[in-house]
This record gives structure tokens, C-alpha cells and sequence, in this order.
């Protein structure tokens, strides 16, 4: 029999990681704070923990995928967290994108207990974890990293071993920093088209094709002339991100400034209301210092 897994936080990422984990035929154990978000999972097979503690005293590796470093403490250190229910041998992996202070102070805390941590988060947004084709970015002890590869092989397809803890976050920030100026390259080049009148259809068709295209180009380019907000990845968690890489950065005292210009122009997004939208409402942004739709008068 597999290792008997946790998994905590069954959102929009979470919930269909843990389905994967279950279809690939582990024990599972989940504990989400909105209860009615275990449901399906339950149907499913899984056991219905009423606590972190409880799922941690149930499995040997606990999965955590929460929104922000706060979150992740208090699951894992907080009142009835992972760390009292843990026995020596435990592995803790959270899959959430924080920040790698915060990681590391987590993992020593779970050190003193004899328990490791992985930092693993992801990219690929539901899609990927729907799929199972994510790409991990994983930080922490080497041989625990081996042991749970299997694990990490359930769930996304390119996965990669970055160094001790920490490192893992530190890669995912870099990723957001790539993602959000990609993600505004892509709102800038169609809202030109739009404004010189081309079809923003065939644009797109034409772009993707050459040397312009990206992940952000093909999937969200579409959703920005369709107006389809609906999230893949909320605008909130993206500035979240971008926060903690700006952060980073300030520790490392190096300058960021297109990320600091996404996190601002972001910022319009969120003052519209629309912090829960998918990250390709950013095209908001583009909208109010234009002064037009993006799809006013199209073909």
C-alpha cells in the first residue's frame, strides 16, 4: 500500500490535486476550513479529518494548499495544527506559494519534532492541477524529496528538485515575477490591435504562431477578448506573490521594475472590485488608462 496522505485546503487548486492523489489509489485524508468543500471528496473515498492535528496523526505525508504564509502557519503550528498530531517520520509538504522566511522558520519548528518539510509549489494554474501536468518547484531535505516523488509524479508532470528549504518558494517567485509581465506584454500587444481596429481574433491566431507566443498568450489571450473572468488563478493571490517577490527582492536589494509596475497597475484591477476575478482581468487595468474596451467596436 502507498503512503497514507493529508491533504489540507481544497480550493481551487487543492480539490482536484487531491482527487489526482486519490485516482492514483493513496489512502487519503483531507481537512478543509469550509467543511461543505470535503464533500466530493468524501463521495470519493477520502476520510474526513475535523482538524489538521487529526490528519496529521492519520497519514505519513501531509499535504498543505493554502492561500498565504499566514494560512500555512496556522495549519501547520497553530491550535489543533499538523505539528500535534505529528509522529517522528512525518513528511510535510505545502504546495502553497509563500514566503521562504516563513517556510524556513516552519521547517525548523517541525524539525525539533523529527518531522521533515518539503517547500513544493506549483505553476499551471487549475488547468495543470486538474490535468495532473504541473510543474513543481521543490525545496528542503534531499532524501525526502526522493521519497516523495511518486507523490509529486501524481500531480504534475516536470518536476524539480531546487535545494535545501526555501528554494522551492524562491523559484515559484520568480515564476510569478515571469508570469505577471507576460501577462501584461499580452494586455498591452491586444489592446494596440484593438485601438489600430485590427480583428483581436485573428491577431491572436497570427501571434501565438511566432516568436511572440506564451502559456499566457495561448490560454488567457482568448479569455481577455471573450471577457471571461472566471479564475483560473485570482488576481488577489497573484499580487500576493508579487508582494512577496517584491520583498525578496528588497532583502536582496535588487531592483524589480516591471514587477513593481504589474503590482500597481494590479492594484486598478483590485480598486475595481475585481480582486477575485482570474489573472486575465488584469486587461481592466489597460481598459481604464485607455480609456476603451478592450473589445469596443470589434469586427
Amino acid at each position: 500500500m502507498g503512503k497514507r496522505i493529508g491533504f489540507i485546503g481544497l480550493g481551487i487548486m487543492g480539490k482536484p490535486m487531491a482527487i489526482n492523489l486519490l485516482k492514483a489509489g493513496y489512502p487519503l485524508t483531507v481537512w478543509n476550513r469550509t467543511r461543505s468543500k470535503m464533500d466530493e471528496l468524501i463521495a470519493m473515498g477520502a476520510y474526513g479529518a475535523s482538524s489538521p492535528k487529526e490528519v496529521a496523526a492519520r497519514s505519513d505525508v501531509v499535504i498543505t494548499m493554502v492561500a498565504d504564509s499566514p494560512d500555512v502557519e496556522e495549519v501547520i503550528l497553530g491550535p489543533d495544527g499538523v505539528i500535534y498530531g505529528a509522529k517522528p517520520g512525518l513528511i510535510v509538504i505545502d504546495m502553497s506559494t509563500i514566503s521562504p522566511i516563513v517556510t524556513r522558520r516552519i521547517s525548523e519548528e517541525l524539525a525539533k519534532k523529527g518531522v521533515r518539510m518539503l517547500d513544493a509549489p506549483v505553476s499551471g494554474g487549475e488547468k495543470g492541477a486538474r490535468e495532473a501536468t504541473l510543474s513543481i518547484m521543490v525545496g528542503g531535505p534531499r532524501d525526502a524529496f526522493e521519497e516523495c516523488f511518486p507523490i509529486f509524479e501524481s500531480l504534475g508532470k516536470k518536476i524539480t528538485y531546487m535545494g535545501p528549504s526555501g528554494m522551492g518558494q524562491i523559484a515559484k517567485l520568480c515564476n510569478q515575477v515571469i508570469c505577471a509581465l507576460n501577462i501584461q506584454a499580452v494586455c498591452e500587444g491586444l489592446m494596440l490591435g484593438a485601438k489600430a481596429g485590427l480583428d483581436l481574433k485573428k491577431l491572436l491566431e497570427s501571434v501565438s504562431a511566432g516568436a511572440a507566443s506564451s502559456w499566457m498568450l495561448i490560454n488567457l489571450g482568448p479569455k481577455m477578448i471573450e471577457r471571461d473572468f472566471k479564475p483560473g488563478f485570482k488576481i488577489r493571490h497573484q499580487q500576493k506573490d508579487l508582494r512577496l517577490a517584491l520583498e525578496l527582492a528588497a532583502e536582496l536589494n535588487l531592483p524589480l521594475p516591471g514587477t513593481a509596475l504589474v503590482h500597481q497597475l494590479l492594484r486598478i484591477v483590485e480598486a475595481e472590485g475585481l480582486g477575485e476575478e482570474g489573472t486575465q482581468a488584469a486587461i481592466v487595468a489597460m481598459e481604464k488608462i485607455s480609456g476603451r474596451k478592450l473589445s469596443e467596436g470589434r469586427p
